[in-house]
């Protein structure tokens, strides 16, 4: 492609927006447009790279036996009445009607859709097992739309879904599916981990997500230094240290004058406590509910494990007027001594002695409070896991903090939605029986911004090989007929030995070309200028190398072939 010829509008500055890296870069380097909240254009370059991606994840989708199929983004309303999530999807959830006054939906996911078909053509154990998968735009009403292509409203997806007899086959095409996704993430030049994960609104047993490891992501993870070890801190388990709640020395209750000190550091510095010894009481709606969650000072509240622990899908923090009307006191006074209503305690608070926690009364903390002597109804694991906690897994492994992006989920389903909907099959015994159901789903326009936040420096985007939009990057300096015609005849045979070239051959100055090269990311930049050509060379140099002394000089004779053998080899290894 010759540049001039293409649709390639790189501008210096990012939208106002645009926060993180693949935001700005893709934004700035043409490969987006913004059309509204949460919605892009995907430009050339940048659909060149989505396309790429999505070969990847399907040519490892077909070779587990995956039969790929298209159902419809328009969904009718019965479906996702039939199973429930109608209502439990809430206003993420696109809605609209039909002139008629029926009711529809966009497909954020597909679950009903695929079990309807999945009832009306598996008869029998014979027909199983089966994995149906798709790509397609999905729809989703996120409140807060951002970081580009990372959380939109409208985004391509691949999911896929297997149909098997029973809990031992759901697990096979699980692990098959596992495997799958290891290969995509390996092939796209990816760091990730794969973690225990919480199933969300999708339901199942087993979850695990694909985690691909920046330092922007919004996801937090836990991983153990010893073994194999990772889960997303919603469900990751928080074991305590032997040290931990050592016993202090004793001492009686007392309410204590602590005006204006109502946060956790505060307190402990006026007091010249460790925030070990502070019990944190936070209050939060839980259904109908409002209940009190007490953690040590130095924890967090888990609010999925609090949610589970409640035996409700979601909790959410209470408003400053609903504690005050709870505790009697305003925020940062609440604690569970003498509090009514109900009250979970973390395993670890519950076992700490002389501490300090709010008394339920503005600018007063009760100090001497001895946990473990206390009566409570509820005690549970509802504290986040973080750095320094001893693995729950092996002996001796100490967890260690990491921030992600979810690439890819995986789920069993179990028969949640196979029995909701009245999909069966006859067994070997002529009884009829659930289909067992996994789902499992990578954010495909996802991956594009994805790859970008691992792979970028100070001057641009660095591509993988896999799915850059072109594999070399041609740069001409200068109009002399000599030059163009070595570049056309490079360019002619890079194109016959099919690698990629996208050529620079604008009437610029050097320095807008190879601040674009830069910008754009093309693993090799090639470069033809008077000076080489006069010695018989052009430079090769990789976008990773930012040491302009580690560009490599090639005889022109050879050129194609030695750069077309670089190609090759880099695409072999993804």
């Amino acid at each position: 492609m010759l540049f001039s010829s293409a649709l390639i509008p790189t501008v210096k500055e990012a939208p106002a927006d645009a926060t993180n890296a693949s935001h700005v870069l893709l934004s700035r380097a043409g490969f987006i447009r913004r059309v509204g909240a949460g919605i892009y254009d995907f430009l050339p370059l940048g659909y060149r790279v989505l396309r790429k991606v999505e070969a990847i994840v399907r040519d490892e989708m077909d070779r587990t036996g995956a039969l790929e199929i298209l159902m419809p983004a328009l969904l009718p309303a019965e479906y996702f009445k039939e199973t429930g999530r109608w209502d439990l999807y809430g206003p993420v959830l696109f809605r609209l009607k039909d002139r008629k006054g029926g009711e529809y939906n966009l497909g954020p996911t597909h679950e009903e859709v695929v079990t309807d078909i999945a009832r009306r053509e598996i008869r029998s154990w014979r027909d199983l097992p089966k994995t149906l998968y798709q790509v397609q735009v999905k729809f989703r009403d996120e409140p807060r739309p951002r970081g580009g292509l990372l959380r939109g409203r409208e985004f391509l997806m691949k999911d896929a879904y297997s149909f098997d007899a029973d809990e031992a086959g759901a697990l096979a095409s699980y692990e098959k599916m596992r495997q799958a996704y290891v290969r995509i993430f390996d092939r796209m030049g990816l760091t990730y981990r794969m973690v225990q994960a919480d199933s969300g609104a999708i339901g199942g047993s087993t979850s695990a997500e694909f985690q691909v490891l920046v330092a922007s992501g919004e996801d937090a993870i836990v991983a153990c230094d010893k073994c194999d070890y990772a889960a997303n801190v919603e469900v990751a388990t928080a074991k305590a240290a032997e040290d931990d709640n050592a016993p202090a020395a004793p001492a009686p209750m007392a309410k204590v004058h602590t005006p204006g000190h109502g946060d956790v550091q505060d307190v402990s510095k006026f007091l010249g406590v460790s925030s070990k010894q502070m019990l944190k009481t936070l209050v939060y709606v839980a259904g109908k509910d409002i209940v009190r969650a007490v953690v040590r000072g130095d924890h967090e509240v888990n609010e999925v494990r609090l949610a589970r622990a409640l035996g409700v899908d979601e909790v959410f923090l209470a408003s400053e007027k609903d504690v005050e009307k709870v505790t009697g006191a305003k925020v940062g006074f609440a604690g569970p001594v003498g509090a009514s209503g109900r009250t979970v305690i973390d395993t670890t608070a519950a076992r700490v002695r002389n501490g300090v926690t709010g008394a339920n009364v503005t600018d007063y903390h009760l100090t001497g409070v001895d946990m473990t002597s206390l009566a409570w109804d509820e005690v549970a694991d509802i504290r986040m896991a973080t750095t320094g906690d001893p693995c729950p897994r092996c002996a001796g492994g100490t967890l260690a903090s990491y921030r992600g992006i979810e690439a890819g989920h995986i789920f069993v389903l179990g028969t949640k939605y196979s029995h909701a909907m009245g999909a069966t099959y006859i067994d070997e015994k002529q009884q009829i029986r659930d289909l067992v159901m996994g789902c499992y789903g990578i954010g495909v326009s996802r991956l594009v911004a994805t790859t970008i936040e691992q792979h970028n420096d100070a001057n641009g985007m660095i591509w993988p090989m896999s799915v850059a939009p072109y594999h070399v990057h041609l740069v001409t300096l200068g109009r002399d007929e000599n030059l163009l015609a070595t570049a056309r005849a490079l360019y002619s045979g890079l194109q016959a030995a099919n690698v990629e070239v996208l050529w620079d051959d604008r009437d610029e100055r050097p320095g807008v070309k190879f601040k674009d090269a830069d910008l754009i990311g093309i693993p090799l930049r090639v470069t033809i200028g008077a000076k080489g050509l006069a010695e018989g060379r052009i430079e090769l140099k990789p976008r990773t190398e930012g040491d302009p002394k580690k560009a490599e000089l090639l005889l022109i004779a050879d050129a194609a072939a030695r750069i077309a053998g670089r190609v090759k080899a880099a695409l072999a290894t993804s």
